[in-house]
């Protein structure tokens, strides 16, 4: 893979290399759960080539590789190392042999035209500020006949507790506080539907699925701050804020009784006919 050079792809790099430390933590278990989804939503087949990009662990890549089996193949890409490291340490202990995960930038895939049987990209296409153009390179590589799969989230994502962790960044840090997010922009089923349109893909099944995340213990929460994107925020923050915000976090879950989240998403699948 070429240098990074892009600020936004060394921010992601850095961010999901750094919460790669509670990345696969028990409290993080939509990521296995909706990439498992996706997949199986996908109709795969023993012997397909599949490519997934903003891999992570391997949430959706691992449950793909059991199902093209050992004549199959899937290659697994993200910008952050310490992920693409756990991935294959798991592929590993499975006794899976037909799955490699490798550093890329799923922007510039670097393979040729019809390349891939199906294409897998799950809470990875809103990272890239022209999704439409990132659709068009993933829908570049897929062969004729073959498939395309994009999971985003949907609306209320992490619901009540969201609002609550922003708002006690911002006071702790006005500067680090934002209120918009990148998968804001495709949190339904007709704004997914018109990105797929607006990349030249116009045959598309787009589905809503509504969805909630246990919480069994109130530090649940913490650990899903340490293990994604917000992670970026804390580390930012430093110790004495970061601690703050987390007690506070938990004071209100504890204060409210709060037993879940909502974990809605939004699954896009078309098929390539030429």
């Amino acid at each position: 893979m070429k240098e990074l050079t892009d600020p936004a792809k060394i921010k992601a790099a850095n961010t999901y290399n750094a919460a790669a430390d509670y990345f696969d933590d028990k409290a993080l278990s939509f990521w296995n759960k909706y990439g498992t989804n996706t997949v199986n939503r996908l109709y795969q087949e023993p012997g397909m080539k599949v490519i997934d990009v903003a891999c992570g662990s391997g949430a959706s890549a691992l449950p793909a590789a059991l199902a093209v089996g050992e004549s199959g193949n899937v290659v697994a890409i993200d910008l952050a190392q310490n992920l693409l490291d756990l991935g294959a340490a798991k592929a590993y202990r499975l006794g899976l042999q037909n799955i490699q995960f490798i550093m890329g930038d799923m922007t510039d895939l670097g393979y040729p035209d019809n390349s891939f049987d199906a294409v897998i990209c799950v809470f990875g296409i809103f990272f890239v500020p022209d999704m439409a153009s990132l659709l068009k390179e993933l829908w570049r590589v897929i062969k004729p006949k073959g498939k395309l799969a994009v999971t985003t989230w949907g609306p209320n994502l992490f619901a009540p507790l969201y609002d609550v962790w922003k708002e006690e960044v911002k006071k702790e840090r006005p500067d680090l506080y934002s209120s918009f997010n990148p998968w804001d922009r495709i949190t339904d089923v007709q704004s997914l539907t018109e990105l797929f349109n607006s990349a030249g893909i116009k045959t598309v099944d787009v589905v809503a699925e509504n969805s909630s995340h246990i919480l069994e213990t109130p530090d649940d929460w913490w650990r899903i701050v340490l293990g994604s994107g917000f992670r970026w925020t804390i580390d930012k923050l430093g110790a004495e804020a970061a601690i703050s915000v987390r007690n506070k976090n938990l004071e209100w879950i504890k204060t409210n009784n709060i037993k879940s989240i909502e974990t809605n998403v939004i699954y896009g699948f078309a098929s390539k006919e030429e």
